[in-house]
C-alpha cells in the first residue's frame, strides 16, 4: 500500500478567511450604507442561483465577516453587525469573523432574523438589500415582520462596490450529458415539463436553480466547486420553447460549436432582463418559485405586466425521482467509491496506530485514492476530516491552522463524497485507531442500529422522510441523548451531493417515491472528545413484500468498523443485516482489489456472531 501520495487537487487546506479584514472591510460598508442612505445592508451567503456552494465572485458573506460556511446571513448596521447562523456553524462562524464587531447567533427555538434585526437597524431605518440575492418568500416574511419598525429597499449591492480585489465570473464549458446517463432525452423532459405548466394554469417559467437547468436541459459544467452546475437562468413556455442565458464568455464559437443543437437556445445572460419585460409585456402567467427565485426577478416580471403563479419549482420534484439509467450511474459510481474506499480504510488501519496521521494526510490520500479513477470528476464538497475532539465539529473543514494529528486511541471521522461521471457519493465512517472506551462503543452501536433501522424500514406509499426520522434516533434517545441535525438529505444522480425536496428530518413532508435517493446518517457528538456518525446512501424502491409499500436500497458499498460494535446491544435482526451487507460489499468489490487491500476486506468484512 502507498505510504506518500500527491498534494490533493479537489480541496484547499488553505485559511480562507481572516478575522483580521473584518473591521477595515465593515468600515468601508458603512460608509457605502451612508452613502446610499440606508441604516443596514443585508448580506446572505446564496447567490442568485441559491447552490450550496458559491463560485468565489458570488462569497460575499465571507468577504465581508470572514465566515465560509455554507449558510448564514449577516445584518450590517450603523454601529454593530450580527451574524445569523444555524447549529451546524455555532464552533467555525466565532473561530472565522471578529467577535468584538459582529454578534454570532443561532437561529431557533424563536430566535429569527426578523426578531433581531431591531437591535442592529435603528428604529423607522431603512434596511437594504440585493434583490437578486433574496427570494419573494424572504422578502415577504421580513417586511411583514417588520412592519412599522424598519422599511426595506432594495439596491445595487454594496458589497461589490467596496469588493475591489473580487475574482472575476465562472467561465467553464458548458458540456451534453448522453442519453443513455440520463435515461431522457431534453426533449422528453421539456415535454413533461409543459403538461405541468398547463396543469398549473401557467404560461411560462421562469428556472433559477443550476440543478434543475442541468437536469432538464441535460447540460454539465464546472461553475462552482463540488458540483457540475452550470450557473444561468432559463425561460420555458407551455409549447416547450426554451431559453438559456449564461454568461457571455461562454459564447464563443468554439464552445458554441461543441453543444449543438443546444447552441441555438443559449443567449448571453445580459439578455435575460429583456426576457423577463417581454414575459410580462405579453401578460402571461408566469411560474416562479418563491422559495428559490430571485426577488428581482419576481418585481420584474411584475412590473411588466405578468401575473405571478407561485409554485415550487415543477423540476425539483421530477428530478428527484431517478429513472433506471440514472439509478444504474448512481449504482456505479458507489461500485467505484466502494473500491478507492477500501484501498483507503486498509491504508488507515495500517498507518492510524503509527500515531502520525493528520487530518490533511488522510483528505490527501483518500482523494489519491480516489483520483485513481479516471471518472472521478471531483469532490462532492470538502472531506470532513475529524480526529478526536474535532470529530464532534460537525461540518468541521480542516485546514493548514487546525491540522491535528490522530493520537493512537482517538476516534477518526471522515465526511466524504465524490463527483464521478457517473453519479455522486456521499459516505460517513467512524474509525479506531486503537482500542475504545465502553462509552465509544456503547454510542457507536447505538447510532448503527438507527442506521440499520432506516436501511431495514418498510412503509407505506404516501410516508414522509419526517414520519421515519425517529426510526434513526430512538436508540440514542433510550440513552439520553442525541444529534442536532438532519438524518438524511436528498442527493443528486451527478448534480449536487445535498438535493431538494426530499430528506429524513422534521422538515422534510413531502412523501418519499420510488427512484429517489437519500443519505442516513445518525450520529452522536460529544463536544471536546470525539464525534461519530455512519452515512451510507439509500434509493427508495417499491417493496415486492407488500404491494402499496416502499424499501430502500443500500447503494453504498464500504464496511463498517467493526471494532467499534458492541455486539451484545445488536438485535439478530440488526446482526443478520450487518452480516448481509458486509457480504455483499466483499462479494462486490473485493474482485477489484488485490493482496493487502483484499485480505483487509476479507477480515472487515467477517460476519459477527448471530
Amino acid at each position: 500500500m502507498p505510504a506518500t501520495f500527491p498534494p490533493a487537487i479537489f480541496q484547499s487546506f488553505a485559511e480562507k478567511s481572516d478575522p483580521a479584514n473584518v473591521a477595515p472591510r465593515l468600515q468601508a460598508l458603512r460608509a457605502q450604507m451612508s452613502q446610499a442612505g440606508v441604516d443596514g445592508f443585508l448580506i446572505p451567503r446564496a447567490d442568485a442561483h441559491r447552490g450550496e456552494s458559491v463560485p468565489p465572485s458570488e462569497a460575499r458573506l465571507a468577504y465581508v465577516t470572514g465566515f465560509t460556511g455554507s449558510a448564514g446571513v449577516a445584518v450590517i448596521g450603523p454601529e454593530r453587525a450580527a451574524l445569523f447562523i444555524d447549529s451546524r456553524y455555532t464552533l467555525q462562524a466565532p473561530a472565522q469573523t471578529d467577535t468584538t464587531l459582529v454578534d454570532v447567533i443561532e437561529i431557533g427555538q424563536g430566535t429569527t432574523l426578523g426578531t433581531e434585526i431591531g437591535n442592529y437597524v435603528p428604529a423607522n431605518g431603512v434596511l437594504a438589500y440585493d434583490p437578486w440575492l433574496h427570494t419573494p418568500a424572504e422578502i415577504r416574511e421580513l417586511t411583514e415582520r417588520l412592519a412599522g419598525r424598519v422599511t426595506l429597499r432594495p439596491v445595487a449591492n454594496l458589497v461589490d462596490a467596496i469588493w475591489t480585489d473580487r475574482p472575476a465570473p465562472p467561465n467553464a464549458p458548458i458540456t451534453l450529458r448522453s442519453d443513455n446517463l440520463t435515461g431522457k432525452s431534453s426533449a422528453g423532459k421539456l415535454e413533461d415539463l409543459a403538461t405541468a405548466l398547463q396543469a398549473e394554469g401557467a404560461d411560462a417559467v421562469v428556472l433559477n436553480l443550476p440543478e434543475s437547468i442541468c437536469w432538464l436541459l441535460n447540460i454539465r459544467g464546472s461553475d462552482v466547486p463540488n458540483a457540475p452546475f452550470v450557473l444561468g437562468y432559463a425561460t420555458v413556455d407551455k409549447d416547450r420553447n426554451v431559453a438559456l442565458y449564461v454568461d457571455g464568455a461562454k459564447l464563443t464559437p468554439e464552445r458554441l460549436a461543441a453543444i449543438r443543437p443546444l447552441a441555438d437556445l443559449v443567449h448571453p445572460v445580459a439578455e435575460f432582463p429583456a426576457a423577463l419585460e417581454a414575459l410580462g409585456g405579453a401578460g402571461k402567467r408566469v411560474l416562479v418559485d418563491p422559495a428559490t427565485a430571485p426577488e428581482a426577478v419576481a418585481a420584474a416580471l411584475k412590473a411588466a405586466g405578468a401575473t405571478l403563479v407561485e409554485k415550487r419549482d415543477p423540476v425539483l420534484l421530477p428530478k428527484s425521482r431517478k429513472n433506471e439509467a440514472e439509478l444504474a450511474g448512481m449504482r456505479e459510481a458507489h461500485k467505484l467509491d466502494g473500491i478507492a474506499l477500501a484501498k483507503f480504510l486498509a491504508w488507515f488501519a495500517q498507518s492510524a496506530p503509527t500515531g502520525t496521521l493528520t487530518e490533511i494526510a488522510i483528505v490527501t490520500a483518500l482523494e489519491a485514492f480516489r483520483r485513481e479513477e479516471p471518472t472521478c470528476l471531483d469532490a462532492s464538497f470538502d472531506t470532513i476530516s475529524g480526529a478526536g475532539p474535532n470529530g464532534a465539529i460537525v461540518h468541521y473543514r480542516v485546514t493548514e491552522k487546525t491540522n491535528r494529528t490522530l493520537a493512537p486511541g482517538e476516534l477518526m471521522l471522515v465526511d466524504s463524497g465524490a463527483q464521478y461521471l457517473s453519479g455522486t457519493t456521499d459516505i460517513t465512517r467512524t474509525m479506531a485507531s486503537g482500542p475504545a472506551t465502553d462509552e465509544q462503543r456503547d454510542r457507536f452501536t447505538r447510532v448503527l442500529k438507527g442506521m440499520i433501522a432506516i436501511s431495514m424500514a418498510r412503509f407505506p406509499k404516501g410516508t414522509s422522510g419526517a414520519q421515519i426520522d425517529v426510526l434513526a434516533r430512538q436508540f440514542l434517545w433510550q440513552a439520553g441523548v442525541t444529534y442536532n441535525h438532519g438524518t438524511g438529505h436528498g442527493v443528486g444522480a451527478a448534480l449536487s451531493v445535498h438535493e431538494g425536496p426530499i430528506g429524513i428530518s422534521s422538515r422534510y413532508t413531502l412523501p418519499l417515491e420510488p427512484g429517489m435517493v437519500l443519505s442516513n446518517e445518525p450520529g452522536y457528538y460529544k463536544s471536546g472528545e470525539y464525534g461519530i456518525r455512519i452515512e451510507n446512501l439509500l434509493a427508495v424502491r417499491d417493496s415486492d413484500v407488500a404491494p402499496g409499500f416502499l424499501e430502500f436500497e443500500t447503494l453504498t458499498l464500504v464496511p463498517i468498523d467493526r471494532q467499534l460494535i458492541d455486539e451484545t446491544l445488536l438485535l439478530p435482526p440488526e446482526c443478520a443485516w450487518l452480516n448481509t451487507y458486509h457480504a455483499r460489499v466483499r462479494t462486490e468489490i473485493s474482485p477489484h482489489l488485490t493482496g493487502e487491500v483484499k485480505t483487509w476486506l476479507e477480515a472487515a468484512t467477517a460476519p459477527l456472531t448471530e
